[in-house]
């Protein structure tokens, strides 16, 4: 039996304890049923061009958790950022933490999808929200099918919330190898503000698959900080999509840092459904050996005087390949619209590999869009310069390296995160330099 027919199979048998009214239930069949008739996406499809899924698919996975999920705080605290006070919402192989975790219901919700799902006072909030901007393509369906476990995050309106929430998910390696499939809804009401961290964490060398769906709506003049850290062990792989609806006035930023993982894909989606919407999308990645990274972004301009700013950096090394596939779409009523798309990459060796695709469709006339990318190596007189100067030359390639990618750093809102990343940025260039902030 292969994955596909294993996970049709355990989903028509599914009783994972959690009781859901017959809406959601619906969804889940409606959602099994498209991926039965898709299936994996494959290399024959324009989005999925260059890369595949098939070493992925091709294992035998475990679909259930451990029945143990307590897990050692020591050896999972060096996750977290420990030197923030903050929310933090933890599953380990797929099953919430409450020794790990820190919620809340005062004044705001930040607590377990489940919870959402079965409880009578979340049933307005999870049928006007809940898979209302997730896509209906296979992968994303395969989640919202199998979806019971997650962090569920409401704001309401008028609220700023004092300190960021830490989204965590931790994979034991218990199983040879595992498929987790989390779920995240975040809502920010009118006028809220919230910062989120989201990782996914391995412990071992063990396979694991995670197929995540976070969706994210923003109300009027909102403000909503998502950042997103990727830096696992080299035979966990992360299919991660994310979804968000912007209304009115609202500003929303995502973003995402990958520096390790056997295979990651970011699908990352942006609507702007009112007047002066401010959407980012930044991204740093860093990866050697055979890793592979995927950023396949989509921004959809539906009302006028809107912008949105993407820029993406890549260094990749030994035979790592990137690839970065991006889309604005400008609908015809978008008038005055302000999007700018860049995708920068440097190659550190002749055997690395990066399939860039920048892409403007345009349907109305009175905007300014702009949209490029480059592919090249560390400058040669900078680094002849820098070691001219007695630098030696890993740590200027390093230096080069850091500035390069800076302009995305510049703007991360959360002094203890971008100590953090600056740190595994040193980490992957192999240096001991301390970068300051």
């Amino acid at each position: 039996m292969d994955l596909k027919e294993k996970l049709i199979s355990s989903f028509w048998g599914l009783d994972n304890g959690i009781e859901v009214d017959d809406y959601i239930n619906d969804m889940r069949g409606d959602a099994i049923k498209i991926f039965e008739a898709s299936g994996f996406p494959s290399k024959k499809q324009e989005a999925w061009k260059y890369t595949s899924l098939n070493t992925l698919v091709k294992r035998d996975y475990a679909l259930e958790s451990p029945s143990e999920t307590s897990i050692d705080f020591n050896l999972v605290k060096k996750y977290f950022l420990h030197d923030l006070d903050s929310y933090a919402i933890v599953f380990i192989d797929g099953k919430y933490s409450a020794h790990l975790s820190k919620t809340t219901h005062d004044g705001m919700d930040i607590c377990l999808l489940s919870a959402a799902l079965t409880k009578p006072k979340f049933k307005a909030v999870i049928e006007n929200y809940f898979n209302k901007a997730a896509s209906n393509d296979s992968l994303a369906s395969l989640n919202t099918a199998f979806a019971s476990e997650g962090a569920f995050v409401h704001i309401p309106k008028h609220k700023a919330v004092e300190k960021p929430i830490q989204i965590i998910h931790f994979s034991t390696g218990s199983n040879a190898a595992m498929l987790l499939q989390p779920r995240n809804l975040i809502i920010a009401d009118e006028n809220a503000h919230v910062q989120i961290i989201e990782r996914h964490q391995s412990f071992t060398n063990h396979p694991v698959f995670t197929n995540s769906v976070t969706e994210i709506f923003g109300d009027k003049r909102s403000v909503i900080d998502y950042y997103k850290v990727q830096n696992d062990f080299e035979e966990a792989s992360l299919i991660d999509h994310t979804f968000i609806k912007q209304e009115k006035d609202s500003n929303c930023s995502v973003h995402t840092f990958s520096f390790g993982g056997k295979l990651i894909r970011n699908n990352l989606n942006f609507t702007q459904n009112g007047e002066h919407i401010n959407s980012t999308l930044k991204g740093i990645t860093i990866i050697g050996n055979k890793q592979h990274v995927d950023h396949s972004t989509m921004v959809n301009h539906n009302a006028p005087n809107c912008e949105s700013h993407q820029d993406y950096k890549g260094i990749f090394g030994d035979q790592a390949t990137g690839v970065f596939n991006g889309r604005i779409l400008v609908d015809q009523v978008a008038q005055k619209t302000n999007a700018f798309q860049a995708n920068n990459n440097i190659l550190l060796s002749d055997n690395a590999t990066i399939n860039t695709k920048p892409q403007l469709e345009i349907f109305a006339d009175d905007v300014k869009c702009s949209h490029g990318c480059t592919i090249g190596q560390l400058d040669e007189d900078a680094l002849f310069y820098m070691r001219s100067r007695g630098i030696p030359k890993k740590e200027a390639q390093a230096l080069l390296t850091y500035a390069f990618a800076n302009n995305v750093l510049e703007t991360v809102k959360i002094p203890e995160l971008k100590q953090r990343i600056n740190k595994l940025i040193a980490n992957k260039l192999g240096v001991n330099i301390g970068f300051h902030l």
